[in-house]
């Protein structure tokens, strides 16, 4: 039997991360990126191929995030290429195992890749799973951000399974009302959300984690998991509300990539076959490692095939 597609979309940047030392080390990540990667540590091989979407330039930099993502089993046959783009770059610092970002990506490549609408609409037809973040929508003009939520809607009509994680980086939208409505209409795109609660609070002023999943399930998803940094989880699926809560308690190292090493383990978990719960217990592990490692990625080895 033919291996599923995993696709993730979005904006793979060059990282220097802040070490110990005071030294930088460079790497590579980008919220839907860390997605994927914890998706491929947690899927076996013989039956999901986990694939990645984006746009990168043609210059070195480039090059190497091709070569690092085939070295690690994450798919690059369907990013494009731009002569006049390279990718963004962001740096990490971290004080008290809370992180802090200063970005550089007014020219990144990604930006533009929903440019070319028969590329992505060929990416996203081949999948069986589409993951996306508000990132994804926020570095797109306007207009391509609609075409991107429209074919996402197309995608869901015709049963592939699109999930969406907010992420919501406020710096990134021209205004709050802008980024309340994009994310909104990205719910109804979205048959999965995977919001983070604190994210949500500031932005939407959700009184808790089941107001918050209450509001992206009448948006239009169909099952939603509200992420609360190691408090208790509310959950919403069909009439159900549940509550996943004595959730172990982890002191972070450095926090990124907490939440994307949710969303992957969790819908690696959930493509296996566990429930929602056991869904959430197991990917709440998988950040609780991620959160005592530096920098996004820690190496697939140390994840289990959940």
């Amino acid at each position: 039997m033919a291996a599923k597609t995993f696709l993730s979309v979005g904006e793979c940047m060059i990282e220097m991360a802040q070490q110990d030392s005071g030294d930088w080390r460079m790497g590579f990540a980008g919220d839907t990126l860390n997605t994927a990667w914890y998706a491929r540590a947690c899927l076996p091989e013989e039956t999901w191929r986990v694939s990645y979407f984006t746009r990168l330039g043609v210059d070195g930099f480039s090059d190497r995030i091709l070569a690092f993502l085939d070295r690690n089993g994450i798919g690059t046959d369907t990013i494009g290429r731009d002569a006049e783009r390279k990718p963004g770059l962001y740096l990490i610092e971290v004080k008290d195992g809370e992180r802090s970002f200063t970005y550089w990506r007014d020219r990144s490549a990604a930006k533009l890749l929903a440019d070319d609408p028969e590329r992505l609409r060929e990416a996203v037809g081949g999948a069986d799973v589409v993951y996306f973040s508000g990132i994804t929508l926020a570095i797109l003009a306007p207009d391509r951000r609609d075409a991107f939520l429209d074919c996402m809607r197309d995608a869901r009509r015709a049963g592939t399974l699109t999930v969406f994680d907010p992420n919501i980086r406020r710096q990134l939208w021209a205004s709050a009302d802008e980024l309340r409505a994009a994310l909104t209409a990205a719910a109804g795109a979205a048959a999965v959300t995977l919001p983070s609660f604190d994210d949500e609070q500031a932005a939407f002023g959700d009184a808790d984690p089941e107001a918050c999943a209450r509001r992206y399930r009448e948006a239009g998803s169909d099952e939603v998991v509200v992420k609360n940094a190691g408090g208790p989880v509310a959950a919403s699926a069909g009439s159900e509300m549940l509550f996943v809560s004595d959730l172990p308690r982890f002191t972070p190292l450095d926090s990124t990539g907490a939440g994307d090493s949710f969303s992957g383990a969790y819908l690696a978990a959930r493509l296996g076959g566990k429930d929602i719960e056991a869904a959430v217990r197991a990917a709440h592990d998988v950040a609780g490692i991620v959160i005592r490692h530096r920098g996004a990625l820690v190496d697939q080895s140390e994840f289990g095939k959940i």
